[in-house]
This record gives C-alpha cells, structure tokens and sequence, in this order.
C-alpha cells in the first residue's frame, strides 16, 4: 500500500501508544496530526505516539508525544513499550541497552523471552520548586498547601523527568481525578503544567491512584506517575522502599534504592499493525454543525490562561470546556 503511514500499536497497562518508526515511513510529524491520530472515535485511537528509533546525540531514543500533539520528556510505559518495539523488530538483541529521551538515557531492562515485561531506571526524582517548576520562593514541595477548584488540598510536587502532583485521599476514583485533573493541570503555581495522580495508602507496601496526565487528560495508567505516587508515599513516611502501585490498568511495582534512584517494574503488550492514508493526517473533522473540532484542547487552555485573568471565570471556562472536549471525543 503505497501512501500510508505504517504504525503499530502496543498498551501498558491500558496506556496505550502508536509507535511510528521513521525508517518505515516518511511523515512529518506536526502537533496537529498527532491529535488527530490518537483521536478515539475519529482517529486510531491512543495516548500519544512514540517517534523512532531517532539520533538523539549520536544514541538511539525516541520521542514521545502525548495525544494533543504536545511532546513530553519522559513516559514510563512509554519507554517499555518502545523498548519491546526494538527488540521485536530487531534493533536492538541485548538484555539490557539503553534509550535516550529529551529528558536523558534511560536503562532499561527486559525480563523474559517474550520482552513483554521490562525493568526500567527512572533515574531520581527533585522536590525543588525550581526544579519541578513550581512558583514562589526555592524549597521542597512536600506537603504543601494548594487550592484547586477553590477547596483546599495538602499536596507534594516533584518532578521525575517531567512534573506531578501527588495527593492523599480517603477515596480515590476515576471521578475524582477527572474532576480535579484539569485545575491542577492548568493551576498558576505550575507555569509548565502538571500531572497529577491522587492517592489512597493501603498498606506500607501498597498504593492506589487515579491519573490525570498532562497533554492526554485522563489515563488507566502512568509509568512515572507511578514513579511519583511511590517516590511522594516514601519521602512522607507512609511507605518502605518496595511499593505496588494499583491503578486502573494494573499494578507497577516500583523499588527505590538508597541512594534515591527509582527502578520500575511493568508489563507491556501488542495491540495490532496499523495503517492510515497519508491524507488522513491532512483532513478536518467535523461534527454538528460542521464546525472544525480539531484545536488541540491543550492549546485553548493557553489561550484562555492568557486571556481571562479571574480565576473563577478561568476555571469555569476550563470545566466547561472539559466538558465539552469529553463530549467530542476528541
């Protein structure tokens, strides 16, 4: 089939991505097109794409994209799965190699024939506002007072290649986290956006959570929000060293060592070979009225960040519009 981009699609733990190889195919790759790629109803239907296998600084690495066509540094289940890519098609026949994000190299690890389980160094996460970023004066983010949707949360912030926000609940629910996802993600405290993952303790061994990523809105699972959840648990005391993440999708086992580096532990599995007409990528959708529903929801989010200046009228319009991007499908 000449035209088409190639594509295939692998999940995580629900946390599903395309992985289109630019050796396979010859597109470029704009914010737009991914969108409308990983569109569920419209498109094919994922939580971002990943870009490779890629020269990033003479090493092979990948991009990743998350389903607004935003790029992000990092994704756990995102390097698992494009690891599995590698070695199902051959790139790569060691055990053990690494991939190169725009966050850095991360070494991975598969842990059978199969190369559908994976083990991954995370690196170590940073609790610093500067770091992370969060606004105000330099300190760690730990336990710290923020208001969200004009009710009050208790809630710690670090960044593990990319930014989260971790908070403790009594109850934890897809509700919930698609409810207050969207005012963290786009809180003034966090001029890059955040993650977030709302946690409930189970044990000192066992964690649950819900997921609202930043740039894909709400997910069944998240490698590094696992990471965060687990970190944020163990700096507050609440967990040991070794953590079960349970989350919609399954459960991550997360290990941090002394000396503060996080190991991650998960599944990965094929979905299906994938291929769309070139053109595909080139046409609107519409619906009703005919209307072009195709601006990336993230990039009206800015526009109204820049615009509307009360935070009240500010969160109303971006409630509404949530509510509006979960009613399109997009």
């Amino acid at each position: 089939m000449t035209d088409c981009i190639t594509m295939i699609k692998y999940q995580g733990l629900g946390n599903d991505y395309l992985v289109l190889d630019p050796n396979k195919n010859r597109v470029q790759l704009q914010g737009k097109k991914i969108a409308l790629m990983c569109q569920r109803g419209f498109g094919l239907g994922a939580d971002g794409v990943l870009y490779g296998p890629v020269d990033i600084n003479g090493k092979m690495g990948v991009h990743i994209y998350n389903s607004d066509g935003s790029e992000a540094a990092i994704s756990g289940n995102g390097v698992c799965i494009f690891a599995k890519y590698l070695l199902d098609h051959e790139y790569v026949k060691e055990k053990k190699f690494e991939i190169k994000t725009l966050s850095g190299s991360i070494e991975v690890e598969c842990l059978n024939s199969r190369a559908t389980e994976f083990r991954v160094n995370m690196g170590k996460a940073s609790f610093l506002s500067r770091e992370i970023p969060v606004t105000g004066e330099v300190r760690e983010v730990i336990n710290e007072d923020f208001t969200f949707n004009n009710k009050d949360y208790k809630a710690t912030c670090l960044t593990i290649g990319n930014p989260h926000c971790i908070i403790f609940m009594d109850e934890v629910s897809e509700k919930a986290a698609r409810e207050l996802g969207p005012y963290v993600e786009n809180a003034d405290e966090f001029p890059e956006r955040m993650n977030l993952q709302i946690c409930r303790k189970i044990d000192t061994g066992n964690l649950d959570i819900e997921i609202w990523e930043r740039g894909s809105g709400y997910t069944k699972a998240s490698g590094t929000g696992s990471c965060a959840a687990a970190m944020a648990a163990y700096k507050l005391g609440l967990t040991e060293n070794r953590i079960n993440i349970n989350q919609p999708g399954g459960m991550i086992q997360i290990d941090i060592h002394e000396d503060g580096t996080i190991y991650m532990t998960g599944s990965v599995g094929y979905v299906a070979d994938m291929s769309v007409a070139e053109s595909f990528s080139h046409k609107q959708i519409t619906k009703g009225n005919g209307k072009c529903c195709f601006l990336s929801f993230a990039l009206m989010i800015r526009y109204i960040r820049k615009i509307f200046t009360d935070t009240k009228e500010r969160f109303t319009l971006l409630w509404i519009l949530q509510c509006w991007e979960q009613e399109m499908q997009w």
